[in-house]
């Protein structure tokens, strides 16, 4: 297949350093690659591909001759410079909250909705969801299409590398510090992490809910092209340096058995089913996640308090699954189309 330049805007980032690992690692073909990032970061140098690429300045950037741009900057750089790629005709993957909730423009988990990529090519923008979301919606896909859903309640546990790399530091720091004698002082979250659950992943809303449970909500009815779906999420920061965990319950339009979702688990894409009831015959973050492209599920069972309950936990790597690696999915579905 004929290779495209590439662009990553943030690309000294968390999820950037593993969008340069993972195109690498997919055979991505890629013929130019620009690293792009703030001027604290413009100058360094990294390796791709046994090349030596020299960051480059976003602000000052042309992306004339780019197909495709992956942004993982944040929301604000998003607004500015992802429209300017657009114009300058690359097709952009985002990987922020700032487009996801523009009609016009496709929410795509290549393994639930693909068919919405294509729309991507009259906005020039695809945003790629928030990563506790892409876990949930893969392996709730199979079910839905199996037997519909009406209801998910949702409690996340979600690691700090989904706040960047400053929460990573933040963590192993206080984590150090504590075993030490010595006290944590929160600069990242809002209160000590290590040795902590925290239930607040970013700001309140009126309603209460925080801005990453809101997320959750619209997200997955975007993705499902359902309105009426239900959707309760709670979302608790856990010291955890990478792999977001969730349990899940749904309550589905028409009854399920146990057998008939592991079944359906277990041919879906992407997903991996560790269902043994037995000590540790379900998946965790720091054992099957972290470092991984799969979405894991287990503890598969029914709901006793609703007819038509199931309960799962899910587990998966936000930073790769939940961010590098769906937004290169998505560029692998645009490369036909560019070609």
């Amino acid at each position: 297949m004929q290779s495209v330049n590439v662009a990553i805007a943030g690309a000294t980032g968390a999820v950037g350093e593993v969008l340069r690992e993972m195109l690498v690692e997919r055979s991505f073909p890629v013929d130019q690659i620009r690293l792009l990032a703030s001027s604290r970061s413009a100058g360094k140098s990294f390796e791709f591909a046994d090349r030596e690429i020299r960051v480059e300045l976003l602000d000052d950037f042309d992306f004339r001759d780019t197909q495709v741009a992956f942004f993982s900057a944040g929301g604000s750089v998003s607004a500015v410079h992802a429209p300017r790629a657009v114009k300058a005709g690359a097709i952009v993957v985002d990987n922020t909250s700032e487009f996801r909730q523009q009609p016009h423009i496709p929410l795509v988990v290549p393994e639930v909705n693909a068919h919405r990529i294509k729309d991507g090519l009259e906005t020039g923008i695809i945003a790629n969801p928030n990563c506790s979301t892409i876990q949930m919606v893969v392996a709730l896909k199979p079910i839905y299409d199996a037997v519909g859903i009406e209801r998910i309640n949702v409690a996340t546990y979600q690691a700090v590398s989904g706040a960047g790399a400053s929460a990573i530091r933040e963590l192993a720091e206080q984590t150090t510090s504590i075993l030490n004698g010595n006290g944590a002082e929160p600069t990242v979250h809002p209160v000590q992490i290590a040795f902590n659950a925290i239930p607040q992943i970013n700001t309140f809303e009126d309603n209460g809910y925080t801005k990453e449970e809101w997320k959750m909500v619209l997200e997955t009815k975007k993705i499902f092209e359902d309105e009426s779906i239900q959707v309760n999420p709670t979302c608790v920061r856990i010291p955890v340096f990478y792999g977001h965990s969730e349990a899940v319950h749904i309550e589905t339009k028409e009854p399920i058995s146990v057998d008939f979702a592991r079944d359906v688990l277990m041919s879906a894409p992407n997903v991996i089913l560790m269902d043994e009831r037995e000590a540790g015959g379900y998946p965790t973050a720091v054992e099957h996640a972290a470092g991984t492209d799969p979405v894991f599920v287990g503890r598969v069972r029914k709901d006793v308090s609703h007819p038509r309950g199931l309960n799962m936990w899910v587990v998966s790597d936000n930073v790769r699954k939940g961010a590098a690696l769906n937004s290169i999915q998505i560029a692998e579905e645009l490369l036909p189309i560019l070609n």
